[in-house]
Parts: C-alpha cells; structure tokens; sequence
C-alpha cells in the first residue's frame, strides 16, 4: 500500500480503521503492511497492531515507525497465527498483488475472531481514477504486450460485485460496501517524475526509452492535471469492503 505520493492513502485508512471499529485494545492484523502507516495509525488509536509482508525491508521499517507493534516476514496466504487470534484484520491494497485473492480472503476469516470485522480495500473503476492517464501517457512507448498486462489499469477486483463474490466464498458476510477519493498530490514536476517513473509502469518505459523521452511523454499527458501553483493532482477512486467471519458454531 505504499504506492502514490506520501500520505496519499490517509482518507482510505481512516475509512476503514473507522468502520471497522479500531480502537484502545483491538487486537488488529495488517495483511501487506508494507513500512507500517497504517500500523502507526491505528497504534496511535490504541489497537494492539501485528503486520506481515513478504518484503524483509519494509518490515524493518514498519518496526521502526511502530516500535510497539509486532512486524512478521510471511505470505498472506499462508499466514502464520492460529485460527480466532485478531480483533480486527485489514488488507489495504496488497490483495491485487497475490495470486489467489481467494485464499488470502479465506485466511483472514480463518485468523479473525467470530463475528470480527475484515477490511479490505482495491482500486475503484478506471474511469475514476485520474492515474491512468499516466499508463495512457506511456502507451505508445512500451510495446503492446507491456501496455495490456504491465498491471497499470485497476484490477479484476474492481469490477461491479468481484470483491463481493470472492468475500462470500472465502465464508465472509459483507456488511458495508463503499468508495473513498484519494488525491494523489504532487507539489512541483520533479516530485511527480521521480515517483512516477520509480513506479513499475515507468522503469519498464525507462527501459525502452530516455530519461528525457518519457519524462516528455508524462509531462505531457498529466499537462490537464497541473494546478495553478505549478503541481500536480490526480483524484483516484478506491472501493472498500467490510465483511464479518461466520459466528461460532
């Protein structure tokens, strides 16, 4: 969930901290915690916060933002902890990075306590999201095969009832299902190169053509976007859905 300018995310984890009811003691599972924002956000609500992700250096930063909370190396579908151990579980982002969407769904119903509440958050639809004039921007750049499959347009899951579905067969009853705007904010065009072009999207366009080329062909495409202090703002659409774990039986 690390992608995007700094603090881009701040609407998005607030949402779904709120509805899923983290607060003073809530034991809370972060699924792809990346380096820890929304750890310290709900610490600093007072959730007991544990986060897993298989990158080994955003772990270690996620323990130092978070010293209190608890950081394991590991695969969200596979997790490490027995059935019925969290409060709440939270996946912002990282569940259209794994190859079974399902089975990451299934484990967090299995970790989360009855009746507990599980968040998880994907892009909105495409035309929602005012990145992807960045893919747009690169397209006659990258050969075709990169352009359909580079993973720049918002994923399967974004689709009208995808999240829903997959929810219900991981065993999760959907109690709320909604959208939240976040501005991707960029102060000046160095800042929005540099995160751009650091993106993948952007180092496989770096790959293929100048620096010079494919900052002129982003600088170009994003010109509708330029505010009137000089940056740059991309409004872009995220969908959240909170489901609940079967009851005990």
């Amino acid at each position: 969930m690390d992608q995007g300018p700094q603090s881009w995310g701040t609407p998005l984890i607030e949402r779904v901290l709120h509805r899923a009811g983290v607060g003073r003691g809530t034991l809370l599972l972060d699924l792809g915690c990346g380096a820890g924002r929304l750890c310290r956000m709900a610490a600093d609500r007072g959730a007991q916060v544990t986060g897993i992700d298989q990158d080994a250096r955003q772990i270690q930063q996620a323990a130092t933002l978070v010293p209190e909370g608890t950081f394991d190396v590991g695969d969200i579908l596979a997790l490490p902890y027995p059935a019925a151990t969290f409060d709440a579980v939270i996946c912002v982002q990282s569940i259209m990075h794994v190859t079974n969407p399902l089975m990451a769904l299934r484990e967090a119903a299995r970790v989360v306590r009855p009746a507990a509440p599980v968040a998880i958050t994907v892009w909105g639809k495409e035309e929602n999201c005012d990145i992807r004039a960045f893919g747009q921007a690169l397209s006659k750049l990258l050969p075709r095969a990169v352009n359909q499959g580079a993973g720049l347009h918002p994923p399967p899951l974004s689709a009208d009832g995808r999240l829903e579905r997959l929810a219900r067969l991981a065993g999760l009853s959907v109690t709320e299902v909604g959208e939240v705007t976040c501005p991707f904010c960029y102060p000046n065009e160095d800042a929005l190169l540099r995160d751009l072009l650091g993106s993948g999207l952007g180092r496989q366009a770096l790959r293929v053509a100048s620096p010079a080329t494919v900052s002129r062909a982003v600088l170009e495409g994003l010109a509708g976007y330029r505010t009137s202090t000089g940056g740059y703002r991309l409004d872009n659409t995220f969908r959240y859905l909170v489901g609940s774990s079967p009851h005990m039986m």
